[in-house]
């Protein structure tokens, strides 16, 4: 690290000591270029002759004889300052990504109205110990001898400018920089340096990645015709507040880009605690479908970990910042010796979805309250699962989201807490709230392992939600602009050129991600890569999938490269991967979803039409035969197997199974929008009463018409799929729209599940228990004629709501099933059971628990059976 000096005869006539304190003199006939205030820069790269070895060449030399250091040093540089050709090249390239070496433009003295020279600061002059120590200096305007340094013993206290040649006065802590002298001390590398060699980096990985030569950024943006990166370094106890200055490298496209991508690498940065961003500029053209904001900080795409508030739903920091992290340090996770994949096969799952905040956020789980709604919480609470019977979770999603963007400008909807979290800010980093007591991205991501490590070791599996049809930046009218409409709007997002170059939406949400564009195609399979490789999860469930089966344009593709890409890829091999085929545009692909035989699918017409029998409408017992016996009119195609169905009759969106019994009509005033927001067609059932009531009669029926869906579900052929908190009831009073409300509305109601323990929950996990002990529920292939007998005489009958029907399993007993939708009792001919078997009772629905259900049976059916209405039977021929 060299001020910038130049031989003079008066240098000649200073006391200098063996401690080589550095005094440099600028004549007043520097050309005006050279001296004018803040323009003075230099390099190694400028001054070739100060290589590595020759400064420390000269520190040695120092020691012994410093006047001939001082001499041989000077002479150097003087060769080179006054050689044209060397001048010029050093003098027309301003810029601070033209150097491999950090550079730091002109302090202004306090004392005067003249400038004092700059300094660049180097790792390897660091590594001889120079350091820059705090001290008044004097100045004239005949140009005497100034003494200058910098002192870096505190991170962040110079920082980088946007434009490499001017200074803020206000650093990244927003302290004044001050006039310093460069001395010498012995060898020591401040831990926490504040001056960084740079080199050009490597563009790939993207992201931030630890090479040998220090900490390498890439970021793709094809027309971005200006990137700087932008850095700070928060002290550990104040990682929490983003809002204080940053440091900015501006990248040179010449030197720092490879085709699209923008990168740099810094040696000496620190490995972790590091918070980073991009500003991008480019073209302005909104037709064109720019959308560039130089005065925004971004989210790197490809940031592993996301920093912004610490604790979910902290008002007082509404409006906190995200920026990039990275965490070099840490050890590799410990996923154990005897740490396995439970690897259960599809045919095999029972999947439970739910929201890790609200499976355990309220009270009433009894959690401490730093553990409640966190990533921990859920390991207290895996003890239920294991007794509910389920075998896989699918979770809501947990890439970083903004809780708060309801928030942020006046709206109907701004008192609204986003809790279901489908609007992704990044796809690689998990969801930094929900760490333990405010513990921030780094400890999310260790705690999110030590769940996924913890589910596994009691044998479930851990499915994502994943959201990569849009993502939280809205729309041009209210955008939120945090990472990929700044990057490269035109990429990232699919518009309509024919229209001034706005936003498709596809996706009900402002936005839809440009699925197939070969870039962000690569994004999302590097994302899904990286959740499996990193975090060991099982498999995905694809959010308005039918937004990724659209071409750049919009349009409907037979062949999806990026639905291919992923059923193809070999890490992803061994993940289940679920489509909800359908997307807010109207393409509605159930049963036809490209596929290449690895894609399950939500099966939305399975839910609708066994909602619809079992309220009782009319002409619907074929179709309920057809949906209960693998819908087989949609997926026995090519290799398709009938667990490529994934059956459900609640899930988040929509009524609740409790208030699918209970309310006729949605009631979504709480949401803000005079109740234009939810679904109008739920096709539920009341029972008689809009919502609560002390009716008996009406809470009988609602009980087991619960019970009549849950068993229907867990004796359909394909894979069931059952929402957090019908096991025991759970209510949102008829919201069928609940995303926004971090309250007991969408929280697990642990009180709620215990005063129905043995009663409604029972009735659940034992109809679950009992689904997993009898492969005929789930068979790897479709039902034949041999397979399944159905007694009915009468399919064209309208009127007809009932059907009865026997699955055929030799080895572990047939299983006789009948759904009573009617309103009146019904006497049903029971058929002979197979030969030296009785049948058993298992299930009526009618009956009150513990006789609900009896997973040995109970013997004595014969002949007939009298079914109440609205109620089923389960029977088993043992």
């Amino acid at each position: 690290c060299i001020p910038l000096l130049c031989r003079s005869p008066s240098l000649s006539s200073q006391p200098l000591s063996s401690s080589l304190s550095l005094f440099f003199h600028f004549p007043t006939s520097l050309p005006r270029d050279v001296a004018s205030a803040g323009s003075i820069e230099t390099s190694l790269k400028w001054c070739p002759p100060f290589g590595p070895s020759f400064l420390r060449f000269i520190i040695f030399l120092g020691k012994f004889d410093p006047l001939l250091a001082l001499n041989i040093l000077s002479q150097n540089f003087y060769r080179t300052l006054c050689n044209p050709t060397k001048r010029s090249r050093m003098l027309r390239t301003p810029h601070l990504y033209d150097s491999n070496v950090a550079k730091f433009p002109l302090f202004a003295s306090p004392h005067s109205s003249h400038p004092v020279a700059s300094c660049t600061l180097a790792s390897p002059v660091l590594e001889m110990g120079l350091k820059w120590n705090k001290q008044a200096s004097g100045s004239n305007q005949q140009g005497i001898v100034r003494k200058a340094c910098l002192s870096f013993h505190n991170a962040g206290k110079s920082a980088f400018t946007r434009d490499g040649a001017k200074h803020s006065t206000a650093n990244a802590y927003g302290q004044r920089a001050q006039e310093r002298v460069l001395e010498e001390e012995a060898p020591q590398l401040s831990e926490s340096s504040s001056s960084w060699k740079t080199f050009p980096g490597q563009a790939f990985p993207l992201g931030v990645s630890e090479v040998d030569s220090g900490i390498n950024f890439a970021i793709f943006s094809q027309h971005a015709t200006a990137v700087t990166l932008c850095l700070s370094l928060p002290e550990r106890e104040r990682l929490g507040g983003l809002d204080g200055g940053m440091m900015e490298l501006p990248l040179d496209p010449n030197v720092n880009k490879t085709g699209d991508i923008w990168h740099i690498c810094i040696k000496d940065l620190p490995r972790s605690n590091v918070l980073y961003g991009y500003r991008m500029d480019g073209p302005r053209g909104w037709h064109q479908g720019h959308r560039f904001d130089s005065s925004i900080v971004l989210v790197d795409p490809y940031a592993k970990l996301v920093e912004g508030r610490r604790m979910f739903g902290d008002t007082t920091k509404k409006l906190s910042k995200f920026l990039g992290t990275y965490d070099f340090d840490s050890l590799p996770f410990d996923w154990g010796e005897n740490y396995k994949l439970p690897n259960i096969p599809e045919k095999d799952l029972v999947i439970y979805e739910m929201n890790v905040r609200a499976y355990t956020a309220d009270e009433s789980s009894g959690l401490d309250p730093d553990i409640r709604g966190s990533y921990l919480g859920m390991i207290e609470k895996i003890p239920h699962l294991r007794e509910l019977g389920i075998n896989a979770v699918e979770l809501l999603p947990v890439f970083e989201f903004d809780e708060f963007e309801f928030q942020r400008r006046p709206n109907p909807r701004d008192h609204m807490i986003n809790t279901w979290g489908y609007s992704t800010i990044n796809f690689f980093a998990p969801m930094s709230r929900y760490a333990s007591a405010g513990g921030g991205p780094v400890k999310a991501s260790q705690e999110f392992k030590q769940m996924v490590k913890a589910l596994h070791g009691a044998g479930i599996e851990v499915i994502l939600d994943v959201v990569y049809n849009h993502t939280n930046e809205a729309d041009d009218a209210n955008p939120y602009t945090t990472s990929f409409r700044g990057i490269d709007n035109k990429v990232y997002y699919m518009l309509d050129m024919n229209n001034n170059g706005q936003l498709l939406n596809y996706s009900g949400c402002g936005n839809t991600l440009n699925c197939n564009h070969p870039v962000v195609m690569e994004l999302i399979l590097d994302s899904l890569r990286h959740w499996v490789v990193e975090y060991h999860v099982d498999g995905f469930r694809f959010d308005l999938a039918s937004v990724l089966c659209r071409g750049t344009d919009g349009t409907p593709l037979d062949a999806p490269p990026v639905i291919r890409a992923i059923a193809k890829d070999a890490i992803l091999s061994r993940c289940k991967i679920i489509s909800e085929p359908w997307d807010c545009g109207g393409l509605y692909l159930v049963g036809r979803f490209p596929n290449w035989d690895r894609w399950a699918e939500w099966n939305g017409k399975y839910r609708d039409d066994l909602r619809r029998f079992i309220k009782g409408d009319s002409g619907m017992k074929g179709s309920f035969a057809t949906r209960v016996s693998g819908s087989a009119d949609l997926y026995k195609v090519n290799k398709r197997k009938p667990y490529h169905s994934v059956n459900f009759i609640i899930a988040h969106d929509g009524f609740t199974l409790y208030d699918l019994v209970s309310y006729n009509f949605k009631h979504n005033e709480a949401n803000g929008e005079g109740g234009n927001d939810g679904s109008n067609d739920n096709l539920s059932w009341n029972c008689g009463h809009e919502g609560e009531t002390d009716d008996s009669t009406i809470k009988a029926i609602r009980s087991r018409q619960m019970k009549n869906f849950h068993l229907a579900l867990m004796i359909s052929q394909g894979t069931p799929m059952m929402l957090m908190g019908d096991e025991y009831g759970h209510t949102r009073h008829g919201n069928n729209n609940s995303y926004g409300h971090d309250t007991a509305l969408n929280h697990f109601q642990w009180g709620q599940l215990e005063a129905r323990n043995n009663n409604h929950f029972r009735f659940f996990k034992e109809a679950i228990k009992f689904r997993q002990a009898h492969r005929v529920f789930g068979r790897e292939t479709f039902l034949e004629k041999h397979d399944v007998t159905w007694h009915e005489d009468n399919w064209d009958n309208y009127e007809s709501k009932f059907l009865a029907f026997t699955f055929h399993d030799s080895s572990e007993g047939d299983i006789y099933l009948a759904f009573n939708a009617h309103d009146c009792f019904i006497t049903v001919p029971i058929p002979a059971p197979p030969v030296k078997r009785r049948w058993f009772r298992v299930v009526d629905t009618n009956l009150e628990s513990p006789n609900d259900i009896v997973p040995d049976g109970v013997p004595g059916i014969e002949g007939t059976y009298n079914m109440a209405p609205f109620s089923s039977v389960l029977l088993q021929a043992k």
